[in-house]
């Protein structure tokens, strides 16, 4: 078959992301050629089952599934460090974790999205085998694999639960290494900010032999990486983002129920030569200059401080210290990896093989300073000798005037909380693959990997040690030198070393997940109609996962600040699979048929805590002549919950809800759409039958961005069900010679649909629904399901909203991914190996649609920003009608030089969905230009440099982000540039 013919067979849409697109491998002999051009042997053994989202090698290696193969140099030529931020630009993938998701000790862990139906959603495969798990959520991170020796990624955009198994609902990123390979080779790669920050390294080694007159092959591959923090201050963007009421200068918060005379605060006041006092002056919050006198936080008034600098900033009015400052929105991050495979042919037709993955992983994370929130608060008595004169006066005219007094603050004399956490996990791997008979193999493999989590937090304020201090009749001077004194910005700064040390700790905490899997594969053939032999493979597996954690004993009782309480927890899951799948070959080489075949798949899977599920795929593809393939396939697939989902204790995280009328901030809070919206009365009333008190509801205001967040599992979920669809055409050039002649197109339709969603519910939903914002809750009943999620303190202030993992609903998607790749001689710039290229990918979202409860009104979510989704939430952080990644260029065998565009259409923000009668601002278009060259002397040497976001475009505002923006989606560094070689011996 000559190589187009070949190309359109096995690609089935092998276009490859970026630039790549110009050099896809789309047949056996042409990545056999690739690889020998880069000086490695390559290989490949017949008995190997080859193709990508299937387990038999049909004819012609041809895809049924839609597959996007990202190729080595794509990767390499998109200059960017991680893996993950090179498939993120591609239509399938919406981006997840990744290094600027870290922050409040998540680890900044890399994780792929595929269609924005979560990260626990597509399963990640290397080398079609299951990898180490990084968290109870059954996601991969793939920081951990070994990218000195990864010969290409293949992306199943559809799903493959009944190929594959479990997890694999909206598609399949099977990583693959290099097959085979001769010599030693070295690769690294530098780059750096234009602002001389986010420096990044990746070095690597790899050495590959053959022995025992090649009857026995072995690769190791060895690598470090190594990448910088960015802090907020260094970029102005972040100048006035999250402003927070908690400020270093500490304030005085006023009890509803024991509240100051306003008498007593207006005399303050007028001592200071301010009038025009409001009517609640004495509910607000009161704030301590250097110089001993109060100012109001709200309004402003006698305020002496910084403004603009030292942290603090007046916003609207009010008093600010803004966080977007004091948070890294880059991790700083370093890996060393060590990876060995090797094979030996015991007989010519029995093989034995192994493979060991080790992985060192450090992330660092610092998400500003500690404040007090979470948990019992501490309290201030009123004998503490710190105490400034005129706040004695304000406290002395409470109706109960010695009563302990709260406050809030940043601990600005301690350094930025931050953690630095450490990943160590093993893989280790045997097996056995051989002939059984003639047109019978089989292939047997037992595996056994861990992961332990180390966390430590840094710099952890323990809220018993500061209420000691408070509580000192000395201010806390004979526990540690000077003692607290929280009253103003100078005095909060000068704590002093040892009262440093006395307050804060390093809390640690240790998680530990672990896989045990085996599975036998038979490959068979069953009979011939005329056009190839029907094949069988039967699949029978087994696997089971487990987990422990257990916290800092001052994590587990609140006794830190700022930071929610976690729980010791452990679980153990198991399941045992059965897989069969067949390909029959129907018709070939008759007119208008020159391929025609129909294939099935069913898997059963038995889980230990769920029972069993059974998934099912059929599938079809026609060739009427050589240049045009047509493929399609239906699937019922399954996916049971995870041991997170079900044994996860009650884990704490940070609720992004922003500050009201701008946000949604809490409805109970008086400058919220909510209560000054027609229905404000109601509003009103409902908060303070949530335990606002009567007194402070005309006044009440929440003081920060973000609340806690409690996620936690629950043993009675059921498995999810999903039907995918898609149906698509590849289409190669049939033009033999002329402009047209190496143009390839391949356009999918896809549509996916699960049911019995298993998800938390998001926690603006649960405030948008309890408030009736929505008209879910018409009576105000305080009683509603979710008004029950929120918890209040004593004071009213807004502590928790509870989002168990839950079977919620149904989630449905479709859309059309396009992919284009031309390619035209150009000899007149420099040779006969001279080309140009045009290459592009497409996604057309036409909808995204999210139903929380059975039987309830779905949602639709297309074109919606939600910047405040984490990594694998429902709906995404961003679901854009339109997605490209486009690249043009001049390549020839000395080398390449081209441009890369990437691009998002705008989205609406999601309080369109939420609260359309006070919609915010969404985002508009989004796009970057890369520019990316190689220069290769030889087979042996090669050199890359590029410029990435070369016009240097902003970070765009996110209204749903606590950070005004979203950093793992958009650029948040600037310009950059990168510089690496490869060297081969």
């Amino acid at each position: 078959m000559h190589l187009r013919g070949t190309r359109l067979a096995f690609s089935a849409s092998l276009l490859s992301v970026s630039i790549a697109l110009a050099a896809p491998a789309f047949a056996q002999d042409a990545a056999a050629q690739q690889a020998t051009d880069a000086g490695e042997t390559a290989a490949v053994d017949d008995r190997e089952i080859i193709v990508t989202g299937s387990l038999i090698q049909r004819p012609n290696n041809t895809a049924v599934s839609p597959i996007v193969s990202v190729g080595e140099t794509a990767i390499r030529e998109t200059g960017q460090a991680n893996l993950q931020d090179a498939l993120n630009q591609f239509p399938s993938f919406t981006t997840a974790g990744n290094a600027n998701t870290g922050g409040q000790g998540t680890g900044g862990r890399a994780s792929v999205n595929l269609h924005g139906l979560g990260t626990n959603r597509n399963l990640v495969l290397l080398d079609g085998k299951r990898l180490p798990l990084s968290d109870i959520n059954g996601n991969v991170d793939i920081n951990i694999l070994p990218d000195s020796i990864m010969g290409g990624v293949d992306v199943i955009t559809g799903g493959a639960s009944a190929i594959y198994g479990s997890d694999a609902i909206s598609g399949v990123v099977n990583f693959k290494t290099l097959r085979a390979f001769d010599g030693v080779r070295m690769d690294m790669q530098n780059s750096i900010s234009e602002r001389g920050d986010g420096y990044k390294f990746n070095g690597s080694l790899a050495f590959g032999s053959g022995f025992a007159q090649d009857r026995g092959h072995v690769i190791a591959a060895f690598s470090y990486a190594q990448q910088d923090s960015i802090n907020g201050s260094k970029r102005d963007f972040f100048f006035d983002k999250t402003p927070s009421s908690f400020i270093g200068t500490g304030t005085f918060v006023p009890s509803a129920t024991n509240a100051p005379t306003l008498a007593a605060v207006n005399g303050i006041f007028a001592g200071y030569g301010v009038t025009g006092m409001p009517a609640t002056a004495n509910l607000l919050n009161l704030g301590f200059n250097n110089d001993g006198t109060l100012f109001t936080q709200t309004g402003a008034r006698n305020y002496k401080g910084a403004n603009g600098s030292n942290g603090y900033l007046v916003v609207g009015n009010n008093v600010r210290m803004p966080v977007g400052q004091q948070i890294d929105f880059a991790n700083a991050l370093k890996r060393k990896t060590a990876f060995i495979k090797a094979d030996y042919d015991l007989t010519p037709s029995l093989t034995a093989y192994g493979q060991f993955m080790y992985v060192d992983l450090s992330v660092h994370t610092a998400s500003g300073g500690s404040l007090t929130q979470f948990g019992t608060l501490t309290t201030i008595p009123v004998t503490n000798p710190f105490i400034p004169a005129d706040l004695s006066t304000v406290l002395a005219s409470r109706p109960n005037p010695n009563a302990p007094f709260t406050w809030n603050g940043r601990y600005v004399g301690v350094p930025y909380k931050n953690w630095d956490e450490n990943y160590v996990v093993e893989q280790y791997m045997a097996g056995l693959k051989g002939d059984i008979t003639d047109g019978w193999s089989f292939d047997f493999y037992a595996s056994y990997d861990q992961s332990v989590h180390d966390q430590q937090l840094n710099d952890a304020v323990v809220k018993s040690r500061v209420q000691t201090l408070l509580n000192a009749a000395d201010g806390g001077k004979s526990i540690c030198a000077g003692g607290f004194n929280p009253f103003g910005d100078a005095n909060a700064r000068a704590l002093s070393p040892a009262c440093v040390a006395y307050i804060t700790k390093s809390a640690f905490s240790k998680e530990k997940l672990s896989q045990t899997q085996a599975q036998l594969q038979v490959n068979g053939k069953l009979f011939d109609l005329g056009a190839g032999p029907a094949q069988i493979a039967l699949v029978a597996g087994y696997r089971k996962n487990s987990f422990n954690y257990t916290p800092d004993s001052d994590l587990a009782a609140q006794n830190i600040e700022a930071v929610i309480a976690s729980q010791a927890a452990s679980g153990r899951i198991s399941v045992k699979e059965f897989a069969a799948q067949v390909d029959i070959p129907l018709l070939a080489d008759k007119p208008f048929v020159r391929e025609l075949g129909i294939g099935g798949a069913v898997r059963f899977s038995d889980y230990s805590v769920t029972g069993a599920v059974t998934s099912y795929e059929i599938d079809a593809r026609w060739k009427p002549v050589d240049a045009l393939l047509i493929r399609g396939s239906y699937q019922r697939a399954v996916r049971a919950p995870n041991i997170g989902e079900l044994f996860s204790p009650q884990q704490g995280t940070q609720l992004v809800i922003g500050t009201p009328p701008s946000a949604l901030g809490d409805p109970c809070d008086v400058r919220s759409n909510a209560r000054t919206g027609a229905n404000g009365a109601q509003v009103a009333a409902l908060c303070v039958a949530q335990g606002i008190p009567q007194a402070a509801i005309s006044s009440y205001t929440f003081p920060t961005t973000a609340t806690g967040q409690l996620v936690s599992g629950n043993t009675n979920l059921t498995p999810e069900r999903a039907d995918t669809f898609n149906v698509g055409f590849v289409l190669n050039s049939p033009i033999q010679s002329g402009l047209f002649s190496d143009l390839t197109l391949s356009v999918d339709y896809y549509n996916i649909s699960v049911k019995n969603v298993i998800s938390t519910v998001p926690g603006l939903t649960v405030l948008s629904k309890c408030f009736n914002l929505d008209g879910s809750n018409p009576t105000y009943d305080a009683s509603n399901l979710y008004c029950g999620l929120m918890v209040r303190d004593n004071g009213g202030q807004l502590t928790t909203v509870a989002t168990p993992y839950l079977n919620l609903g149904a989630v449905k998607t479709d859309g059309v991914e396009a992919q284009v790749n031309w390619t035209v001689p150009a000899s007149f710039l420099g040779g006969e190996s001279s080309r140009l290229f045009v290459n592009s990918a497409v996604g057309w979202l036409n909808k995204y649609k999210l139903q929380l409860l059975p039987g309830a009104a779905y949602l639709d979510y297309t074109g919606i920003s939600n910047g405040a989704a984490g990594v694998s939430s429902l709906p995404p952080r961003a679901t854009p009608k339109w997605k490209a990644v486009t690249s043009f260029g001049y390549r020839s065998d000395g080398g390449t030089l081209g441009l890369r565009w990437r691009y998002q259409s705008a989205m609406k923000d999601t309080t369109s969905v939420l609260t359309p009668a006070t919609a915010q601002v969404g985002v508009g278009a989004y796009a970057l230009w890369d520019m990316f060259s190689t220069i290769k002397v030889g087979k042996q040497f090669e050199i890359r440099a590029g410029v990435n976001n070369l016009f240097d475009k902003g970070l765009p505002f996110v209204a749903s982000s606590q950070n005004g923006t979203d950093v793992a989606l958009y650029d948040p560094v600037g310009r950059s540039f990168y510089l690496g070689a490869r060297v081969n011996f």
